[in-house]
């Protein structure tokens, strides 16, 4: 698509009648902006898909006729969707610049060449002649229930806390981490923070990085703020252009959001792929209003995160211990030698098999961690002639909702595993190893995340949890020492009592 500027305004090809020099829109130094005319019926329908996000002409179901009509009465703009510094690209809507995720083709649109970005193409193609469209016009009326929270749960005194550090955030537009150990009940510690900003008036997000976070969170949200709307969104939803008080999505659909919301809450802020995908950090950043609150939820903050909350640069609340009052569980480090030598051999060590044993013979349901499929697929032969109800899960198995959930209900004895299982699931008494702790797999987040699955019922509050390795590395002691820290500090401030 080409654009021509006449009387300070942009003009598509498509609806020039005479003969007029037009440019790719990213060609154009600055689109003029239009001032608001309140005396324009706007399109509602179009208002309603607009607000709060950036999205391609493709994506709306409207004429360039409507679309420009909005545009010269100033209820919508139009921005760059690809922009140039030098001889290098941008991409507007997922903040790309790497030269490998941009690349050039004979565009049929302009009859340029375009370059367009390859990391956001799932969204839609956006290239150099490509507008993305947002809406200037009067900001969209959400009602919302007052109160909008239907809870009558109670709080921990470590959940009361964060809680109210939580809503604190909210009134005064401010940054905070809820640094939560595993277990913690940091979903309820929202309550109250979403519950304050939907009855100011603002919008809430809550994204994560998994879309089985998104099925888990919604029913719970939707079931104590059942008197408002709630939009969920992942690939596929239908709730796509559902404009909610309170919206439950995956970080991917962040993308087609632009200063959207008055408070994001981003979950589980370092798991795979957020922490480590830049275009996704972009997203959410995007998605915020330019005066919002931002709260960062974790039990495993990195290292550049911890040090920052040590030295007093970043606003954070820790939650130390479970609502049942126990203590975390603590790691145990057992030395088993070159295992995976032996594993060629078709042998396991001999404390590993005394741990699997142990369980197996007590009927104790346990998980064992291994780094890598093709050494699970070498080990579930190995530990099948000591009990046969035993199964094995990785990211790519087509039944791997089905062995968890076996696992849940208690049909399945014991479970081998990659890092699949390390956060998301909670089974309510059960032992776990890890061998091979020493691959750099097992990252300091991983292996907290994974201790993280022991001791979580307050019916079964203990269990064993070792790190069955060939060498400690600095991610385990790393590891073992928070685990250690947050224990303390719940001792210290009274919220375990064993």
């Amino acid at each position: 698509m080409r654009f021509s500027i006449s009387n300070q305004q942009i003009i598509p090809d498509q609806l020039l009648t005479t003969s007029e020099k037009t440019l790719q829109i990213s060609a154009i130094e600055n689109i003029p902006q239009q001032t608001l005319n309140p005396n324009f019926p706007f399109n509602q329908e179009l208002q309603l898909q607009l607000t709060g996000k950036q999205l391609l002409l493709d994506d709306l179901p409207y004429s360039i006729e409507i679309i420009q009509k909005h545009y010269e009465n100033g209820f919508l703009a139009y921005r760059k969707g690809i922009t140039k510094d030098g001889s290098k690209h941008l991409c507007e809507r997922c903040g790309n610049r790497d030269k490998l995720f941009l690349a050039s083709f004979p565009c049929a649109r302009c009859g340029e060449e375009c370059v367009y970005c390859r990391k956001c193409l799932m969204m839609g193609r956006v290239s150099t002649c490509t507008p993305l469209i947002s809406w200037t016009g009067p900001a969209l009326h959400i009602e919302c229930a007052d109160p909008p929270l239907s809870w009558e749960g109670t709080l921990s005194d470590g959940q009361r806390t964060a809680s109210q550090r939580v809503v604190q955030a909210v009134q005064e537009n401010k940054e905070l981490l809820v640094w939560a150990v595993c277990g913690a009940g940091k979903t309820e510690v929202l309550f109250e923070g979403i519950s304050e900003a939907l009855s100011s008036g603002k919008r809430v997000c809550l994204a994560t990085p998994r879309t089985d976070v998104v099925f888990e969170l919604t029913p719970r949200l939707k079931k104590v703020f059942s008197n408002i709307p709630v939009a969920s969104l992942y690939g596929g939803s239908e709730d796509r252009y559902l404009n909610a008080p309170l919206t439950i999505t995956t970080t991917h659909q962040l993308l087609r959001f632009y200063e959207a919301f008055d408070t994001v809450i981003l979950d589980e802020v370092d798991a795979f792929p957020y922490s480590v995908d830049a275009t996704l950090q972009y997203a959410v950043r995007q998605s915020r209003k330019p005066i919002s609150s931002m709260i960062y939820l974790t039990a495993t903050p990195n290292e550049k995160w911890q040090k920052e909350c040590r030295q007093g640069k970043r606003e954070f609340v820790t939650i130390p211990a479970r609502f049942h009052r126990h203590p975390l569980p603590v790691p145990r480090f057992r030395w088993c030698g070159n295992w995976e030598k032996q594993l060629k051999k078709e042998r396991l060590p001999p404390n590993v098999i005394q741990w699997i044993k142990l369980r197996l013979d007590s009927g104790k349901q346990c998980l064992l961690f291994v780094p890598k499929i093709d050494k699970m697929e070498k080990i579930i032969p190995l530990v099948r002639k000591l009990h046969t109800n035993i199964e094995a899960v990785h990211a790519e198995d087509p039944k791997r909702k089905e062995k968890v959930q076996a696992m849940r209900n208690k049909e399945t004895l014991m479970l081998l595993t990659t890092t699949i299982l390390e956060r998301g699931v909670t089974f309510p008494n059960i032992d776990v190893a890890v061998l091979g702790t020493e691959d750099r797999i097992f990252t300091e987040s991983a292996l907290v995340q994974i201790a993280g699955r022991v001791g979580r019922s307050s019916l079964a509050p203990d269990g064993d949890i070792t790190f069955f390795h060939y060498g400690k590395t600095e991610a385990m002691i790393r590891a073992k020492k928070q685990i250690l820290k947050m224990n303390d500090e719940a001792r210290k401030k009274g919220l375990i009592d064993y």
